[in-house]
């Protein structure tokens, strides 16, 4: 297969998060032929999640094919109002650890935030890792590092800033797989389930054991074939 834009794969990470999570199933993507675009987000202008659509297009954006879009967490939000924004760009959708409906539980949440907490000790920075983002029993320390507070705190608002409605269903067009962890807390499986009963035949679910909200390095292998499975069919 040869890289040229209608096999480009764009990957979009997690709040306040960067696109090296992708590391190992760009890999995978990359060894299918695909050619993997990793999306880095920043502060500027972003006052809602639009502006970080807008910056996943001005990555993609050019006179070829639409791409493949792969989201995570926050990502997937923003997938999705990519999708929404900017149909013609957007060949397929895959959203890992897909929420916006279905809340976090309490304690998940306050976990969530306390992994931006610079002021935590390593040991408890790396229980709030684990309890936000790991199914138990899962190495949370692989994700000790990597989390810009400044980031999150933005694009948390851009999130708090925009309708669901504007981006939940990814526009209407694109088909669309949902990965979704069993254990997944802050993004909890309702999410996926929801989604795919509104959309229908455009979406498939996937969903794994023994995965929690980060799901890419507890689950590696099935994510990838899950994936690749998609894109061949798109």
């Amino acid at each position: 297969m040869t890289a040229d834009a209608s096999t480009r794969v764009a990957f979009l990470p997690s709040l306040g998060r960067y696109p090296n999570d992708f590391a190992t199933l760009m890999t995978s993507v990359a060894s299918a032929g695909f050619e993997p675009v990793p999306v880095t987000f920043t502060t500027n202008g972003v006052r809602t999640l639009h502006d970080l659509a807008a910056q996943a297009a001005a990555a993609l954006d050019n006179e070829g094919p639409p791409a493949h879009v792969v989201g995570h967490a926050l990502g997937n939000r923003i997938a999705r109002c990519l999708a929404a924004d900017y149909p013609e760009l957007v060949r397929s959708v895959t959203l890992l650890a897909a929420g916006g409906r279905v809340p976090p539980d309490d304690e998940a949440a306050v976990a969530l935030l306390n992994c931006f907490d610079t002021s935590l000790s390593g040991g408890d920075h790396l229980a709030a890792v684990a309890t936000a983002f790991f199914a138990p029993g899962n190495d949370a320390a692989v994700w000790a590092d990597g989390w810009d507070g400044v980031l999150a705190e933005v694009q948390a608002a851009a999130v708090r800033a925009t309708s669901v409605d504007d981006w939940w269903t990814a526009g209407g067009t694109a088909p669309v797989l949902v990965i979704q962890g069993l254990d997944d807390r802050v993004a909890p499986p309702g999410n996926g389930r929801d989604l795919v009963e509104q959309i229908g035949e455009r979406a498939r679910l996937v969903e794994l054991a023994d995965a929690g909200h980060a799901l890419l390095p507890e689950q590696p292998a099935a994510i990838a074939a899950a994936l690749l499975e998609f894109l061949s069919r798109c």
